[in-house]
């Protein structure tokens, strides 16, 4: 098995069995079990687990900044609608039947105070969505601390459907938002 095969394997197995278990609870052995990866081989790619955590979060920190800026680009026209978008992308997401909550926030949970690298990524992350809402809340025209608002009730609503099983808490954020974006620019 090439090594681009081997280091995809192992990061779809390892993302799968965080996702289902939490980092903690998923052992190097597990993910080499569901990869189909030698041991061996699994440290050579990544010499530790922290590594390998890292690289998983990388990996869905792309996917997820290219998923909601495409989710805004097809679906929406304005700032606005694309502000509103990033909560039917979540409310999408939490749909999902493997939804299990956000990988950053449940990672950071289990590993931020120990791991500055896994900090690091998921800070970054979560910046990211900020920044991709005051991309659009600059655009309107609107105060800048709405963005930091908007990119609250997203997290939030993360939280919240990851701990309820439900997609409900993406509508409430998407109303909630509305009013936002509504008080800072009367349309």
């Amino acid at each position: 098995m090439d090594t681009e095969t081997a280091e995809l394997r192992l990061l779809e197995a390892a993302e799968t069995l965080f996702d289902e278990r939490g980092v903690q609870a998923v052992g190097m052995d597990a993910i080499r079990t569901a990869s189909g990866v030698s041991l061996k081989r699994l440290y050579q790619l990544f010499p530790s687990k922290d590594h390998l955590v890292w690289a998983v979060l990388k990996r869905r920190d792309g996917a997820v900044r290219e998923a909601i800026a495409a989710h805004g680009a097809t679906r929406a026209h304005t700032p606005y609608t694309r502000a509103l978008a990033v909560f039917d992308y979540l409310g999408d997401w939490f749909a999902d039947p493997g939804f299990r909550g956000c990988a950053f926030i449940n990672t950071f949970g289990e590993m931020g105070g120990i791991s500055p690298d896994v900090a690091g990524i998921a800070r970054g992350h979560k910046q990211a969505l900020r920044q991709y809402f005051a991309e659009q809340t600059d655009a309107l025209g609107a105060p800048r601390e709405l963005a930091d608002q908007l990119a609250i009730l997203a997290n939030g609503a993360m939280v919240l459907a990851g701990i309820e099983g439900s997609a409900e808490p993406a509508v409430r954020a998407k109303d909630a938002a509305r009013v936002l974006l509504d008080a800072a620019v009367p349309r």
